[in-house]
């Protein structure tokens, strides 16, 4: 990285004379000039070397074209170099291979790279190698073979992926038990007719009629990503479970893990299975069926629940169970409000059906039923068609008793209290936001983890690892620039995202320099932003010298 002004330096070695390509800067800590070479000209007249000294100062213009200084090229540099020295800060090129410097290892390093870069396919990544320096930095210094460098790393990438995750699970753990798990769906889109894991299932995307594939990831407390499997698009949530408890354990070698899982996850039936399971505890949220189930056994009563306190009982037919009871105003307030709204349109829909006195009486039904499939209130509603005439009535009664568990929600576990208080539990339980977070990542904001381009299930893996693996870098990024993002503004005011640190690193560039037969590879100075990133991220820009 360029500091001060590029000037030519003559100096003479016993009777031949020779010129340094150099800047020349006041370094502010050491209180003093401080020189950087970035090659050397030799084999020229004094005269000659005096001539170009003075082009670059911009005093002359030479006869010569071929002896001005010239830009041959120019790369993305900065992003590529950061990024690939995050990986080598955390260790993640050792922990992918023992041996780093093979050039699968560094291949793969590149597509994880670019994955945050520059996301989108292997094959546009592999044609990019004439506009940034990405490939070069990972040992490719020609075109790059898009089924060597791509596709045959990704196979031998995918055969380490238990080994990487274990390293990473050893690495981050750190005897902290509490382990993050939540899935999620991302569809496709084209023909995957051979694939076992491309089916139809329930799509969190809201794109019906796309196949899709279900993807559980598994993270920190705090965070940070340590392992992910891709299981068929029909799975269904609480079925992956079990086996990744007994992953967890056995793989990881854990003896004493806290699995927290959203609700729905954790069932009653998934419980059973594990309750002998030495060194597991679990914590989960009820859903609105099981708190009414606790309702009708009087185990809770509505007027528990609190905004400002968390309730704890304890459930008198499960042993060990602890039942914390919270409320949330603002959700509360919401979830009256989309329901006042629905009715709404429910009874009004309804007054229309019966004033128009149309049809038959099965016509007449099919219209009720599906305004009241599209609506979802058809519980708050008795109704019932007599001699070609809708009567209906709406359940005030049970309207009022929904709406005492507006906000409500409890979070079920059984930790020992010796282990954790209930507002730790609480907490615990929010962190699965993390894991929300990471996805939003991986689906949408950065990773861009489809469209997917491949169409063997191992490729399709190895992608949704990669991506993985992408996020674990920009979750470290991320923990470094906090004190970038804290300091920033808000709403409109707001500056700085992770894609604006991306793009604003993208601009620090590689150009190659010709002076008088001789090249040169500078990088270009970083600006105020810049540098206040790479300071963060504890990165040192470096220039290249003369090319041989």
């Amino acid at each position: 990285m360029i500091k001060g002004n590029l000037h030519l330096e003559i100096q003479k070695h016993r009777q031949n004379h020779y010129g340094l390509l150099r800047t020349t800067y006041w370094d502010k800590k050491d209180k003093k000039i401080k020189h950087t070479s970035h090659g050397r000209l030799s084999g020229l007249d004094c005269e000659t070397l005096k001539l170009i000294q003075a082009s670059i100062k911009g005093k002359v213009k030479l006869l010569t074209s071929a002896d001005e200084p010239h830009v041959r090229k120019s790369k993305e540099y900065g992003a590529s170099y950061t990024v690939l020295q995050i990986a080598k800060k955390f260790g993640l090129d050792k922990i992918i291979y023992s041996k780093p410097n093979q050039q699968w290892v560094q291949d793969s390093l590149a597509m994880i790279a670019g994955r945050l870069i520059y996301a989108g396919s292997k094959l546009s990544l592999s044609n990019r190698y004439k506009d940034t320096a990405l490939w070069e930095l990972c040992g490719v210094e020609n075109a790059v073979d898009v089924e060597k460098n791509c596709y045959a790393s990704m196979d031998r990438l995918l055969d380490r992926q238990k080994a990487i995750q274990k390293k990473l699970a050893e690495k981050h753990f750190d005897g902290n038990v509490l382990v993050l798990y939540d899935i999620t769906s991302s569809y496709f889109e084209g023909e995957y007719s051979a694939s076992r894991i491309v089916k139809f299932g329930y799509n969190r995307d809201q794109k019906r009629g796309h196949e899709q594939m279900v993807i559980g990831l598994i993270c920190t407390s705090r965070g940070c990503p340590i392992g992910v499997e891709v299981f068929p698009g029909n799975t269904k949530d609480e079925t992956t479970v079990v086996n990744k408890i007994s992953e967890i354990q056995k793989t990881y070698q854990m003896e004493e893990i806290i699995f927290v899982g959203d609700r729905g996850m954790v069932t009653k039936g998934n419980l059973e299975k594990v309750k002998n399971v030495e060194g597991l505890n679990t914590i989960s949220a009820l859903t609105h069926p099981q708190i009414k189930e606790l309702l009708s056994r009087k185990v809770i009563q509505t007027d528990l629940f609190d905004e400002q306190k968390i309730v704890e009982v304890l459930d008198p037919d499960i042993s060990g169970c602890r039942y914390c009871l919270c409320r949330n105003t603002e959700t509360a307030k919401r979830e009256t409000k989309t329901r006042n709204a629905l009715l709404s349109k429910t009874t009004e829909g309804l007054k229309k059906i019966a004033a128009s006195n149309r049809g038959s009486t099965e016509q007449i039904s099919a219209r009720v039923g599906k305004l009241l499939g599209k609506t979802k209130m058809g519980k708050y509603i008795t109704w019932e068609v007599k001699n070609k005439e809708l009567q209906w009535s709406l359940n005030a009664d049970l309207v009022d008793t929904e709406q005492l568990l507006d906000g409500c929600y409890i979070i079920a576990s059984d930790v020992p209290q010796e282990k954790m208080q209930s507002q730790e539990i609480v907490a615990s339980y929010k962190r699965l936001t993390l894991v929300e977070k990471a996805f939003r990542n991986l689906k949408t904001v950065q990773l861009e983890i489809r469209p997917v381009y491949h169409k063997t299930d191992d490729r399709i893996r190895c992608h949704v690892f990669i991506c993985m693996l992408a996020y674990y870098l920009q979750w470290h990024m991320s923990q470094l620039l906090q004190p970038l993002f804290k300091a920033d503004g808000k709403y409109k005011n707001r500056f700085w995202t992770f894609e604006n640190v991306i793009e604003r690193l993208k601009s620090i560039r590689r150009e190659d320099i010709n002076v008088s037969g001789a090249k040169f590879k500078i990088v270009t100075e970083a600006d105020k932003d810049q540098e206040k990133i790479l300071k963060l991220l504890k990165i040192k820009l470096h220039s290249h010298t003369m090319e041989k």
